[in-house]
């Protein structure tokens, strides 16, 4: 019984985390430029975040989804400037000569930068909630328990599809110039400034 649960969970984690928005073009950036581990890490930071919303949809925790719903302006502002910010350092960025150069960048932040990104995205809740919604695996239908076992499937599923973006990127890392990289960094910091404005805009409109 459990184990459907679990299956439903992964198929949420997984369903979420896919779409390619800013987050995934970040991920297959820090994966080209600063290798598969930095990559991998960079999603594992939207995984924890997705699990963090699979907690709060799949527990009927209203009273954390409401603030964070009402407050949606707020945090939409927050999110686009942190896209800003990152977009202009990586627009600007130069391609490290050496991989091992590239490798040392710090973990930690390409971790916190992507789990700050996903919890300061309102419409993720959206989604997990619509998600759980759809296919009955909210606490209020099936306890605690099953809960449990649908958010450690979210956090699988979406663990699941960044190892598989950034392995699949990880392998083309070599095939591919530092003048290549020099226009990555250029086309997806232009991308993720996108997205921050959006953002930005998207926080002013009611």
């Amino acid at each position: 019984m459990l184990l459907s649960y679990f299956i439903k969970g992964i198929i949420i984690g997984f369903s979420v985390a896919a779409p390619v928005g800013p987050i995934g073009v970040l991920c297959i950036k820090r994966t080209l430029t600063e290798g598969r581990i930095s990559g991998l890490v960079t999603g594992m930071g939207a995984a924890v975040a997705d699990t963090f919303y699979g907690v709060v949809a799949g527990f009927g925790l209203t009273v954390i989804s409401s603030l964070l719903m009402s407050q949606q302006a707020l945090i939409r502002t927050i999110g686009g400037m942190i896209l800003l910010y990152l977009g202009i350092r990586i627009l600007i960025s130069k391609p490290a000569d050496e991989a091992a150069k590239a490798e040392s960048k710090s973990l930690f932040g390409n971790f916190i930068s992507t789990l700050l990104l996903t919890v300061s995205n309102p419409t993720t809740i959206l989604s997990f909630i619509a998600i759980f919604s759809a296919i009955g695996a909210g606490v209020g239908q099936t306890g605690y328990m099953p809960a449990t076992a649908v958010v450690a499937g979210v956090f699988l599923g979406s663990s699941a599809w960044w190892l598989i973006l950034s392995t699949v990127v990880g392998m083309l890392r070599y095939k591919i110039n530092n003048n290549a990289l020099l226009w990555i960094n250029r086309a997806s910091g232009a991308v993720i400034i996108l997205f921050g404005l959006w953002s930005e805009y998207a926080a002013t409109v009611k």
